[in-house]
């Protein structure tokens, strides 16, 4: 038996290593991905093959997490109940796929992580190895049994690291978990299972990592030209940029000025609730200002037709479905709709906020001559809106006389 698996060198994965290999008397190769978390990835392999593997890959995904699911995203401008940009979820689908080519390479026919049976990364990692490769095994330790009753708490699993001489850095007064990527910072459990918690608080502010406090940030507006092509943004202030390049830039710019910081209450898959914190500095501003754009070169009826699927791609994207057939297909109807979504967007940016200050786009529907209110001729003529309007109002003159339509007090 050989088994890839999702590592990340914490608590819980350096535990499933010896856990694992003890239990199936398995081959195990390890597996990290760098998605622009910054957090240390060096010694990773030195770590993993002390604790029990036989061999590690740690693979830079950062530029393919950008281009490949990052901007594809906010071409959808998908937003989980109009609040979570959906950070975490879509990193998992492309470590998954990562994971799945090292069992490919590695004749591998097992795959395991770490999630947990409570969270929806377990169906995000699970459903993206059932679409990509159906034929490998999946082992989920924290869904098993025999796992739970070894481990019920951080205090069993920080005593077993200890016994087999495994580093972790971990302490049982940790109060949350974090996870972070290029797309945000999520924080959860712990402290901030009270929904009523106040992280901002001076004495708790020290958590968030991106993004300084909005009443921190500079007394002076800060003024950004972001440039897109086709949906993406391809250029900042002018100079042309990679995907990953983009996201990092906006990152700074969003932090520094407090921008996107989200605390909500969300709806997992699974059927609980779950309290969120989360930083999303530079997604944010790349987000709105797609909106920008497309204010001035979507059509109404297209628009309004795209942003009625931005709720199922949304949710679509937070359950683990990114490789399944209808998020694929809502991708090709989104993509079209991006054909003319090109221009320059000026914001401005102050403690906290995005402020649009300016549009322009080559493919511009805004005609200034049929919208101005100052007289100026046009091919528009204002006394088509009165058959317009009475074609539109017919039903309604109908009811009203036929059935009294609706009762005025």
């Amino acid at each position: 038996m050989k088994i890839v698996l999702a590592y990340s060198g914490g608590l819980d994965t350096s535990v499933i290593v010896k856990w694992l290999k003890e239990t199936y008397a398995a081959d195990i190769v390890t597996f990290a991905a760098d998605v622009g978390q910054e957090e240390e990835l060096r010694g990773l392999e030195k770590k993993a093959k002390a604790t029990g593997a036989s061999k590690h890959y740690t693979l830079d995904l950062v530029e393919e997490f950008a281009r490949d699911y990052i901007f594809p995203m906010v071409r959808a401008n998908a937003l989980y109940e109009n609040q979570y940009y959906l950070g975490t979820s879509i990193a998992r689908p492309l470590i998954a796929k990562a994971q799945v080519d090292i069992a490919r390479k590695e004749r591998a026919d097992t795959v395991a992580h770490g999630a947990t049976g409570k969270g929806n990364d377990q169906c995000r990692f699970e459903l993206s190895y059932m679409a990509l490769a159906p034929q490998l095994k999946i082992i989920s330790p924290w869904k098993l049994d025999a796992f739970r009753e070894r481990f019920p708490g951080r205090a069993e699993m920080i005593a077993y690291c200890q016994q087999h001489k495994i580093p972790v850095e971990a302490s049982l007064k940790k109060p949350y978990s974090m996870d972070r990527n290029l797309l945000h910072i999520s924080y959860e459990a712990g402290i901030l299972e009270d929904p009523w918690f106040d992280p901002t608080t001076p004495e708790n502010k020290g958590m968030f990592k991106l993004s300084v406090a909005p009443e921190d940030a500079p007394d002076k507006a800060e003024y950004v030209e972001l440039d897109f092509e086709r949906g993406n943004c391809v250029a900042i202030n002018g100079k042309k940029l990679t995907p990953g390049q983009v996201m990092k830039t906006l990152n700074k710019l969003g932090g520094k000025h407090g921008v996107g910081r989200v605390d909500l209450v969300e709806n997992r898959f699974v059927g609980m609730k779950s309290r969120g914190v989360y930083e999303t500095p530079g997604g944010s501003i790349l987000l709105h200002a797609h909106r920008q754009v497309e204010s001035l070169t979507l059509d109404r009826e297209l628009e309004h037709l795209r942003d009625g699927l931005i709720p199922k791609y949304a949710e679509l994207v937070y359950n683990g479905f990114w490789f399944a057939p209808e998020r694929e297909a809502l991708q090709a109807f989104v993509d079209e709709s991006q054909k003319h979504v090109s221009g320059t967007v000026r914001l401005k940016l102050y403690k906290g906020n995005i402020i649009t200050t300016g549009r322009k786009s080559r493919y511009s529907l805004y005609d200034e001559n049929i919208a101005s209110m100052e007289g100026v001729n046009s091919w528009y003529n204002q006394n088509d809106a009165t058959g317009f309007i009475r074609l539109n109002g017919l039903r309604l003159r109908a009811r009203k006389l036929a059935q009294g339509g609706p009762r005025v007090k």
